[in-house]
């Protein structure tokens, strides 16, 4: 007579499903587009709740007549969503360049991401530094032009011993790796936990049958 544990499968089941989970989360990136309406059409300030919501680095948000934005410096560089502000459609495959002080750079567009993203050294380093850091960008998508003005705020150093950025350039929460390191020993013992032999029931410990 099988007396096995029915549980044991769903145990199984769930335990692989809290292992995948914890992967996915650690694999996801915290980023909020800018640009929400409420549902009357209203124009809500979703960069600045994106900005206090993830905590994943220092940011900046902008906006005019035709363009809206939402930056962070995180990852080592620093990454721009863009979107039209009447329609909250995204803005993808733009000219875009960013100029602070006297440093100008272009921003390269990711297709996988939907951002631009800066990876210039000196500009990272520059912005880096804490303080108030003046932000131009220009954004060019088709017939439309515009100028779009920030300031992002650095509130600590984030520089490294080496005098280079931190690569995830953060100060709350654990960072991504600790994430993983956290998925893949959930894993491991979801792992260890399936591919133990349960000992049959129906045998005693003499070998003999029940």
């Amino acid at each position: 007579m099988n007396l096995l544990n029915p549980c044991r499968p769903r145990c199984r089941l769930s335990l692989l499903g809290a292992g995948f989970a914890v992967l996915v989360l650690a694999a996801t990136p915290c980023y909020a587009a800018p640009g929400a309406h409420g549902p009357n059409g209203e124009h809500l300030d979703a960069p600045a709740q994106a900005g206090a919501q993830s905590g994943t680095g220092p940011s900046f948000e902008a906006r005019s007549e035709a363009f809206e934005l939402v930056g962070r410096l995180q990852g080592g560089e620093l990454s721009i969503l863009i979107n039209r502000f009447a329609t909250n459609e995204p803005v993808l495959n733009a000219t875009v360049e960013v100029e602070t002080g006297d440093l100008k750079a272009p921003a390269k567009f990711h297709a996988d991401m939907g951002d631009y993203a800066i990876d210039d050294a000196n500009m990272l380093k520059a912005l880096a530094a804490p303080g108030d850091h003046p932000m131009v960008v220009t954004v060019l998508a088709g017939n439309d032009s515009d100028l779009l003005d920030g300031t992002l705020t650095v509130a600590g150093a984030m520089l490294d011993d080496h005098g280079h950025p931190h690569d995830d350039g953060h100060a709350h929460g654990p960072s991504r790796t600790v994430w993983l390191a956290v998925a893949l020993a959930v894993l491991a013992a979801v792992g260890w936990f399936l591919g133990r032999t349960p000992k049959a029931a129906g045998t005693s410990s003499k070998g003999g049958a029940l």
